[in-house]
């Protein structure tokens, strides 16, 4: 028995491209894509509002989530916490960029792997916190930091922190990621437990610490190559 395919909804994956490429307001191109996919699945008008209905009453918290948060780290920098970081790490003489990233490393790798994944982030931890005890590391050694270096190691801040989540959480094995591997090894008949999925991450995890540790490490000297070559 043959079954026709609708393909007339992806119509609203073509709205929501061109919305963004046009850089319509976010809201607006959403609604539409909604809209368009609706109609093209001959949904009805009073079924397609009571579904954008229930989809904004489930979601209806998540601005409220992703706010408070930053509110609360902003009103933290108002009063100096970039700079109380700097502070703390200026008094720790063996401090340097790298040991501080690869500490830092370890934390996020691990918490991660217990599925605790909210403790570090770009806005909650890296630019608060991790990129200015990194910065005061380094001007503990080199007192006039140029901005190129400063921008370099606020890079490298964020990327530890991609590196430690990335490849901690597939240890997790209650993983977005690990389910879906496990659902398309099913599917093609191989019957694998998210167990030994998330056990095999372990090795992986291991190998990504151990390059990017390694790769911070250089990053010292990489500094102090450059503070020496832009020395007068």
């Amino acid at each position: 028995m043959n079954h026709t395919v609708n393909l007339w909804p992806l119509l609203g994956v073509a709205v929501i491209i061109a919305g963004f490429a046009l850089r319509a307001h976010p809201v607006l191109v959403v609604v539409a894509a909604c809209f368009v996919t609706g109609f093209a699945a001959a949904m009805d008008v009073p079924t397609l509002l009571a579904t954008l209905g229930a989809a904004f009453i489930k979601t209806r918290n998540l601005p409220l989530i992703l706010l408070l948060p930053l509110a609360a780290i902003g009103l933290l920098e108002r009063y100096g916490l970039r700079e109380h970081a700097q502070a703390s790490i200026a008094r720790i003489k063996s401090a340097t960029t790298g040991r501080i990233l690869i500490v830092y490393l370890a934390i996020r790798e691990i918490s991660a792997a217990f599925g605790l994944t909210s403790i570090g982030g770009h806005p909650n931890m890296v630019r608060p916190l991790i990129a200015p005890m990194a910065e005061g590391a380094a001007e503990l050694r080199y007192p006039k930091l140029p901005d190129t270096v400063r921008h370099r190691i606020r890079a490298m801040s964020a990327a530890t922190d991609n590196v430690g989540l990335f490849f901690g959480e597939d240890v997790f094995v209650a993983f977005g990621a690990i389910v879906l591997m496990q659902t398309f090894l099913r599917g093609e008949g191989l019957e694998v437990d998210p167990l030994h999925i998330a056990l095999w991450g372990i090795p992986t995890a291991v190998t990504a610490f151990i390059i990017h540790a390694w790769r911070l490490h250089r990053f010292d000297a990489h500094i102090a190559r450059t503070m020496k070559r832009m020395a007068p």
